[in-house]
């Protein structure tokens, strides 16, 4: 079914229009559909969106991006639309183009290897987390795609090594990879039963160990969800089971905590050096403010001075 073209070409002066790229303007109320339609229009025959547009497009998790980033597209083609708005990637082969809510888009492999040529190795972890969770990519595809040789293959792989389809948030997904590089062996969703009844499904089991450590985001703290946490905490701990929570202050900023932790539980010696490991990937992500500034330097928007991490 063709979709109603809601942007304008040309020039206007009517404050009821929004300038997204030169000569391309869309209504102040329209959604961000309307804007990605009015750069669609200037893409050649073959191209289509991939990198974070195309992941943002189907849903994925992204780690928190700069702002101000262009839209991506790949195609074959040399000659490339000029838009400050847009940035072609060159794709070889061509790439495979489908439809979505009328829009051009790239295959989802295809998507994960753009993103694999910028992001940092756990930005990549956490968006192929929730490619496969969402089924828009099968470990058969993931397979197939890890075999060919293009750029972005190599981070992707190294990323698949510590992918599980199993998390259900990106900072989830950050906790279990702070606990693998850390040496901690962990279970994702492991199900506790008691007498045929499930007590609870912890993010992390510690292996070896009755002990949770989970990620408590913002929806913990509302009021329902909060009893509801309350009540379980109260069947853990009848069970014979410790819980841990944790929230994106210690994931990010105070990782010792959660490995000190750990180590007790263990019953191993405390040692920091463990972290460091989870430090360089930190820096290399948009996790923060230094891995932000280095993909903004990758694609070619900022120079190259330092920022702190």
């Amino acid at each position: 079914m063709a979709h109603e073209q809601r942007f304008l070409q040309g020039r206007t002066r009517s404050t009821v229009w929004t300038r997204v790229a030169h000569g391309l303007y869309v209504p102040v109320d329209e959604p961000d559909g309307a804007a990605l339609q009015a750069l669609a229009s200037q893409l050649h025959r073959g191209a289509g969106f991939t990198h974070h547009t195309a992941a943002r497009m189907r849903g994925w998790w992204l780690p928190p991006l700069p702002e101000g980033l262009p839209e991506f597209a790949g195609q074959n083609a040399r000659n490339r639309p000029r838009r400050a708005e847009l940035r072609i990637i060159r794709t070889t082969p061509e790439p495979e183009i489908t439809r979505l809510r009328g829009l051009p888009i790239v295959s989802s492999t295809d998507v994960l290897l753009a993103l694999a040529r910028h992001l940092g190795l756990l930005d990549v972890v956490v968006v192929l987390d929730s490619a496969l969770r969402c089924g828009d990519v099968t470990p058969r595809q993931l397979a197939w795609t890890l075999g060919c040789r293009r750029f972005g293959v190599r981070r992707l792989r190294v990323a698949a090594s510590l992918a599980d389809p199993r998390s259900e948030s990106p900072y989830e997904t950050l906790l279990r990879i702070l606990h693998v590089v850390c040496e901690i062996d962990v279970v994702p969703q492991h199900e506790l039963w008691v007498d045929g009844h499930l007590v609870a499904r912890g993010d992390l089991r510690l292996v070896g160990h009755d002990t949770y450590h989970e990620y408590d985001g913002a929806g913990h703290r509302e009021r329902e969800q909060h009893r509801s946490d309350l009540r379980r905490d109260r069947d853990l701990d009848s069970a014979g089971w410790v819980r841990r929570g944790y929230t994106d202050l210690e994931v990010i900023h105070r990782p010792a905590t959660i490995l000190r932790d750990a180590d007790r539980t263990l019953g191993r010696p405390h040692d920091p050096d463990r972290l460091d490991a989870w430090y360089f990937l930190l820096r290399e992500s948009c996790f923060t403010p230094a891995g932000r500034h280095r993909l903004l330097v990758r694609l070619g928007l900022l120079g190259e001075t330092p920022v702190a991490a």
